[in-house]
């Protein structure tokens, strides 16, 4: 590795404890110009030591990229499913909500084995088929096209649809979550789906774990101010959980 002045290891140690750091920070720390500390995360970021952004660096990268159903089924299993479980507090007999697709999505559905009376709509394959063992669930299936990477629904057709219909809440699962961006998804036409969904929703609950957080996604859902809970995992930092509610975000961990 090529050698790194002290100035190069307290920027990572400051890293390394916030998970991302501000250029306007980093001058008042170490007195010294944003042209330097910009020079400086670009040489870090060339030796793949942090990840350059907006105004400053991250330890991760902070674009979600799209992977399929069958990959995200095994990534934070636990976490997710602790998500779903906390999700089930939130939903009321003879509610009608919205469930749309992810992993976090199906683990949910699992649990709603013996709930009712309770209507759901959903864009996920997989969600329609967990939910048709409980005879009390009545299952709308959006129509249209199938994205086979996700095993749900998009476009105009399953949108149309869905405008027809009032419910009490909308369940979205995102690939990205940023104070500034807002929700966004790594698809375009799911993620306008989602601006769908939310419009037909009284409330929006995000169900995301906390890898999800300062990253964003090529398709942008809404700006947080227009969701009313984030339900996570104990992995969100204290700053960004008080970021978030003084969005308006209600704030939930499990």
């Amino acid at each position: 590795m090529e050698k790194l002045i002290p100035r190069h290891d307290e920027i990572l140690k400051e890293l390394d404890e916030k998970g991302h750091v501000l250029v306007q920070d980093l001058c008042e720390k170490l007195n010294v110009s944003s042209v330097t500390i910009r020079k400086d995360l670009n040489y870090l970021e060339s030796l793949g030591l942090l990840f350059r952004n907006h105004g400053g660096a991250s330890k991760q990268v902070r674009y979600a990229y799209e992977k399929n159903v069958g990959e995200k089924e095994n990534i934070n299993v636990e976490a997710k499913q602790g998500i779903a479980k906390a999700a089930l507090q939130l939903i009321r007999e003879n509610d009608c909500i919205i469930l749309a697709s992810g992993t976090t999505m199906h683990y949910l559905a699992r649990m709603l084995v013996n709930f009712g009376p309770l209507t759901v709509l959903t864009s996920s394959l997989r969600v329609a088929i967990e939910l048709c063992s409980n005879p009390n669930i009545n299952i709308i299936q959006l129509g249209g096209e199938v994205r086979k990477s996700s095993t749900s629904i998009v476009g105009s057709i399953s949108e149309e649809i869905l405008k027809q219909f009032s419910c009490n809440k909308a369940f979205l699962g995102v690939d990205g979550i940023d104070l500034e961006f807002g929700i966004s998804t790594s698809n375009a036409a799911e993620a306008h789906l989602n601006q769908v969904m939310m419009d037909c929703a009284d409330k929006t609950v995000i169900l995301a774990d906390s890898s999800k957080l300062n990253k964003k996604g090529f398709g942008k859902i809404a700006l947080l101010d227009q969701v009313d809970y984030l339900i996570t995992d104990e992995g969100i930092s204290a700053e960004d959980r008080v970021g978030l509610e003084e969005i308006g975000v209600n704030v939930i961990t499990k």
